[in-house]
């Protein structure tokens, strides 16, 4: 289950690109809240104090409390806009959740087990990661921060693949749930270079023994 964060945000009238741009020189946030049956609501949130939670992972994946004018609603973040090259957020949009509908989302894969798996212990692998974040479905009470991968039984070229993956209580996988494929989301391979990669013969190209008799 996901730590709840608390969010302030302020209704605006004002909407377009001149008032966005009047209302983040006065170090707020435009955006929007959608969803749950309701109409969109303009808000804007003050920048800093969003700046900082947004810089914990776990915001990113857990349901907000958002204060509007003293009312209270959950929400989840679902896009942010920042600026290309300043540290600034120029837009957010936050999806209202209820208790009782399933809502998708993803969330950061967080991976166990690297220094002990015997593919890069024992035999010299390196750990590949296919996939950093997993597409879920659940109830909003259900939604966890992050999905854990357990490399540390996997030999060279072995792989944890989306089945593998444990999921807390009413979680689904969105595209193992739709009949899509088990897709690997980690493995361990040879480093580039290696021993193992310098014996195999380049495609077209004769083993060294047989070289060796040709020449």
């Amino acid at each position: 289950m996901t730590t709840n964060f608390e969010v302030i945000a302020e209704k605006r009238e004002a909407k377009g690109t001149g008032a966005s741009r009047r209302l983040r020189r006065t170090g707020m946030v435009p955006g929007i809240i959608y969803g749950g049956h309701k109409d969109a609501t303009m808000v804007a949130f003050r920048h800093d104090p969003m700046w900082h939670l947004l810089q914990n992972e776990a915001s990113h994946s857990s349901i907000l409390d958002v204060v509007t004018d003293g009312q209270k609603e959950k929400a989840i973040l679902r896009d942010v806009h920042y600026h290309p090259y300043q540290q600034r957020i120029l837009h957010i949009d936050l999806q209202r959740v209820s208790a009782t509908e399933r809502i998708h989302m993803r969330i950061p894969l967080h991976f166990t087990g690297q220094e002990v798996a015997p593919g890069v212990k024992l035999q010299g692998g390196i750990v590949s990661h296919l996939m950093t974040e997993i597409d879920i479905t659940c109830l909003a009470s259900n939604l966890p921060e992050y999905l854990t991968a357990d490399v540390s039984s996997l030999d060279m070229h072995e792989s944890v693949h989306l089945s593998d993956l444990p999921l807390p209580e009413g979680v689904e996988i969105t595209s193992l749930a739709h009949g899509g494929d088990d897709l690997a989301v980690v493995t361990i391979v040879a480093v580039r270079g290696s021993t193992e990669e310098a014996e195999a013969p380049a495609e077209g190209e004769a083993p060294a023994e047989e070289k060796k008799e040709g020449e």
